[in-house]
């Protein structure tokens, strides 16, 4: 292991220190969401103790304030992504809504009959079904690359996709069933020299590894703050300045427009003509909190430090007799995806529940995924900076455990 002082880190999370029936918790749900350190519990609080007040409509003190802190983790984010500026940046409630914005306003707008989507076999739901949906507005075509049987895009096939019909290309830069890591650099490259647009889905990717979307040269990415030691309820949509002036709003209502008549609407600056209504402000300084304590720890350290982990992890997992990892890529994180012969991945759930151990079973939101590996669902494992060779350990033994019961 390298030199990580995770004991340090671990003391920054109140809800690890606890017991699940009777057990220490060893928290492996981090896909799903992470735990909060009290860097981000402490301003959300004292947003509401010393701030609460709406933001952008009040010359009052408090109100100031409140925008301040609101805009400057808007600031704080776009410095975190490498955004050319905080214009860039628009609050959404999670990677899901960044999604469907882009393909309501920049995708309906901008496609016809005929013109495809390019998306990848290993999308979570949120990034399948917006394109469906809209293909059934618009009679837009999506198609799907494949992947191999360890879970890693095709990129032969992946090439002979993209043509003069594809106008989108909308790829998860890390699978959140697998743990795959896929190339989005040379993806974004083949995608524009194509004249398509791109988004990048980092919800599972932004907490484990540097993103810098000048270097990446996407047009649009989407994170959820939930999975990046924020709070639930608040995402991010990045946008290119010059791709986001051109949209139309995605709703209608107060804090979008700059006037309002009966006859005619003169909608707002972006970001704020797409963040109609009073938005989830703490959830906005919470998040801007998340970011400034992941560069405290530095996400280097942090993705190496994973790395590390999650190899020991599938070492210790793969010397389990009857234990199968499904998504075996090259290049991944933080993911261990397994099945146990004869045993349903929610019997094995519920055990290791039992045991202490919190993890995730099911399809994932990738039922796609578990129809490619011909099973219904899969146990999931997954790494945060705060877990522990013990964990590990700890989840080894109640697997065991349970194939000791089953058997």
């Amino acid at each position: 292991m390298i030199d990580f002082d995770v004991q340090k880190i671990r003391k920054q999370f109140p809800t690890l220190n606890q017991l699940v029936h009777g057990k220490p918790l060893v928290y492996l749900d981090n896909a799903a969401t992470t735990q909060k350190p009290m860097a981000v519990i402490d301003a959300i609080t004292n947003y509401y103790l010393h701030d609460n007040s709406n933001v952008h409509r009040g010359v009052h003190e408090l109100s100031e304030r409140s925008t301040k802190k609101y805009e400057g983790a808007r600031g704080t984010i776009a410095k975190f992504i490498g955004a050319s500026s905080p214009r860039e940046i628009i609050f959404v409630r999670n990677a899901t809504e960044g999604v469907n914005l882009v393909a309501q306003s920049y995708c309906r707008t901008n496609l016809v009959p005929g013109d495809e989507v390019l998306i990848t076999a290993m999308e979570h739901h949120c990034n399948i079904v917006p394109w469906q949906m809209l293909a059934e507005q618009i009679g837009i075509r999506v198609v799907v690359a494949p992947i191999n049987d360890r879970g890693e895009l095709m990129m032969d096939e992946f090439k002979l996709l993209i043509n003069d019909r594809t106008k989108f290309v909308s790829v998860t830069h890390m699978s959140n069933a697998l743990g795959t890591i896929n190339p989005i650099k040379d993806i974004i490259e083949m995608a524009h020299k194509a004249g398509a647009c791109t988004l990048i889905d980092a919800a599972q990717s932004a907490y484990h590894t540097p993103i810098n979307v000048q270097s990446l040269d996407c047009d649009f990415l989407v994170m959820s703050g939930h999975k990046l030691y924020g709070p639930t309820g608040i995402g991010v949509l990045f946008g290119k300045s010059n791709v986001l002036e051109k949209m139309p709003p995605y709703q209608g209502g107060g804090d979008m427009i700059l006037s309002v008549t009966f006859d005619k609407t003169i909608y707002n600056d972006i970001p704020y003509r797409f963040e109609a209504g009073t938005p989830h402000i703490a959830g906005g300084i919470g998040l801007g909190s998340a970011v400034e304590w992941i560069e405290s720890v530095g996400l280097t350290n942090i993705a190496a430090y994973e790395h590390s982990l999650l190899e020991y992890a599938t070492q210790s997992l793969l010397s389990v007799p009857g234990l199968t990892m499904v998504g075996t890529a090259e290049n991944k994180a933080s993911i261990l995806s397994f099945t146990l012969d004869g045993i349903h991945p929610h019997d094995i759930g519920t055990l290791l529940d039992d045991q202490g151990v919190a993890i995730r079973t099911g399809h994932h939101c990738a039922q796609p995924v578990m129809e490619r590996f011909n099973i219904p669902a899969t146990a999931r494992a997954s790494i945060a900076c705060y877990n522990t060779t013990d964990d590990i350990d700890r989840l080894k033994d109640a697997v065991v455990k349970t194939m000791e019961v089953f058997s």
